[in-house]
């Protein structure tokens, strides 16, 4: 994980972005970058803060892709919880057969009122290094 500092704060941590890498479990040659927010203070540094659902997400081909013989429509990859109660950020993986292009997509699950922040990345498949 990297992270960078954009707000000091005089107790307790400091507001921050970090960067998280995921590899795709069960598709080799992928890999995820997800950017977020995370909250600092004195809640934030005992866990207790709510995050923003502010994210950014980029997936790219690192490597040959092999698809697995069954890929379900629509699969959670990752999860990250970003509030003790209810809140969290998923990454949903999708296929679209017709492009040959699989689709990432982050959603901010919370159980408040309210349109969901989400983003999407693609990653078409591609012979990789001549295979």
């Amino acid at each position: 994980m990297q992270h960078y500092t954009p707000t000091w704060k005089l107790i307790g941590a400091n507001h921050r972005v970090c960067i998280y890498a995921y590899d795709d479990p069960k598709i080799s040659g992928v890999t995820c970058h997800v950017s977020q927010a995370r909250t600092g203070g004195v809640k934030g540094s005992f866990g207790l803060a709510e995050d923003p659902s502010q994210f950014s997400l980029a997936c790219r081909q690192i490597g040959p892709i092999t698809l697995p013989a069954k890929l379900a429509e629509d699969e959670i990859v990752f999860s990250n919880d970003t509030s003790i109660f209810f809140k969290e950020t998923d990454v949903h993986r999708f296929f679209d057969h017709k492009r040959n292009v699989l689709i990432y997509m982050a959603i901010s699950r919370k159980i408040i009122e309210g349109a969901p922040a989400n983003a999407i990345s693609t990653v078409p498949i591609q012979p990789w290094g001549g295979k």
